[in-house]
């Protein structure tokens, strides 16, 4: 087995290349969406060029277009570990979640019950708390706010008969903690309960196995493992029969094409299936005998999360050595496997805005605010003073990078400097 190549890796980023007045950009923002592989590109473009129609007709490209989405369908299939069948396209996870929600709200009666979690992002809270409007008991699960874990010990106790629906996040998309959804999954089922879990952030960051963890259904967005902005959700096969999902009457009434309202983003479909095969390129030049598609899929994400481990170990590590910093969720390094490297902060004298744009304007993008976990900055008490500065890797991420984060941190720090941008 070789080694993780970081070198070759970038090198299939244009975006890595490119420079802001003279020096190198370091995108440290991936949670909100990561830079893309040349292939990608090409397989967006190649697609207007070549194969850019509408489905179903008698002639070339349009037949092309539906060998596309039969071979997107096929390569989210290997990705998540699940049959083709059992992936739905949409815009985003957000209105796929929506969809769903509506969906499995035509079969619940008032009283039923739905847990949800203030770890999560809001698209995976506001679609499930609509139902409220039928009558639907929401229960909400905290967390433990010293690391910004889930309280396992409330979850559990609150999945009782009444029970419909657990929705829970694989990994926190503002502070990195991963949850045991597997777990999760086997106490819901327990009581009869369907199990929804938004892969979004986790997705670039781990391997994801649809069977291991037992789940209902699974969400998750391409646009954050390297490919464009689509949204994917996996069904099990017997519930996305049986549940009717709102359509326009002459939509096909055949798994999963009934799902998919309206004419999809095809370009995307392309790119999907392009970034793909990146991943399982990555794991075939990491074990060149890996045989077959998915086992190359898993090769190259387990190589993904150690070596993205040892960035967030340098990265927490000199966050922590950091003068009036404040750091938010898991820092304790036997933790680790129970978190993503993307980090939450506050830097004292400052807004997370104003940070954000002090790190901007040398060469270091990051995001500011609540990152739609609104939940869990209100928990936290800092949702009215700009949320957090979150600081998110991925593995075209170096760790020359960091050392540079954490040097101008440092001196930000100490030099209190006066920020440039108004507090927002």
């Amino acid at each position: 087995m070789q080694s993780f190549d970081i070198t070759w890796a970038r090198a299939q980023f244009p975006a890595l290349a490119q420079q802001t007045k003279g020096q190198a950009n370091i995108f440290f923002d991936g949670p909100g969406g990561t830079q893309i592989p040349q292939q990608v590109l090409d397989a967006i473009t190649n697609y207007l060029i070549y194969a850019n129609a509408n489905t179903h007709g008698a002639f070339g490209r349009s037949m092309q277009t539906d060998e596309t989405i039969i071979a997107a369908r096929t390569a989210m299939a290997q990705f998540l570990g699940c049959d083709k069948d059992e992936i739905v396209f949409g815009s985003n996870m957000t209105s796929l979640t929506f969809a769903l929600s509506r969906a499995i709200g035509r079969q619940l009666n008032s009283g039923d019950e739905i847990i949800v979690t203030k770890l999560d992002h809001d698209a995976n809270f506001a679609p499930w708390l609509a139902l409220e409007e039928r009558g639907v008991v929401v229960r909400v699960v905290d967390i433990n706010i010293e690391d910004c874990t889930l309280d396992m010990t409330s979850l559990i106790e609150q999945i009782n008969e009444n029970t419909r629906l657990v929705a829970v996040g694989y990994a926190s998309n503002a502070v990195g903690t991963i949850n045991d959804v597997a777990e999760i999954a086997r106490v819901a089922h327990n009581f009869g309960a369907l199990v929804f879990v938004d892969a979004v952030h986790y997705a670039p960051h781990g391997p994801i196995d649809v069977q291991t963890i037992n789940c209902d259904f699974l969400a998750c967005s391409p646009y954050k493992f390297f490919g464009p902005h689509i949204g994917v959700l996996y069904g099990k096969r017997e519930h996305l029969g049986r549940f009717r999902p709102y359509k326009v009457r002459p939509a096909s009434d055949n798994i999963p094409d009934c799902w998919e309202t309206g004419t999809q983003n095809h370009e995307a479909m392309a790119g999907t299936i392009a970034a793909v095969n990146y991943i399982a390129e990555l794991g075939r030049r990491i074990a060149p005998n890996a045989l077959g598609y998915r086992k190359q899929i898993l090769t190259a994400m387990r190589a993904i999360c150690s070596y993205e481990r040892e960035l967030a170990e340098q990265l927490v590590a000199g966050l922590l050595k950091i003068p009036n910093l404040t750091f938010y969720g898991i820092r304790d390094l036997e933790n680790f496997d129970w978190r993503t490297p993307t980090i939450g902060i506050r830097l004292a004298g400052y807004t997370p805005g104003e940070l954000a744009q002090i790190l901007c304007e040398r060469g270091i993008s990051t995001w500011d605010g609540n990152h739609y976990a609104i939940n869990l900055t209100e928990r936290l008490g800092i949702e009215t003073s700009g949320g957090l500065l979150r600081i998110g890797l991925v593995h075209y991420n170096t760790s020359e990078e960091i050392e540079f984060l954490l040097e101008q941190l440092n001196e930000i720090s100490t030099a209190k400097l006066v920020p440039s941008l108004v507090s927002r």
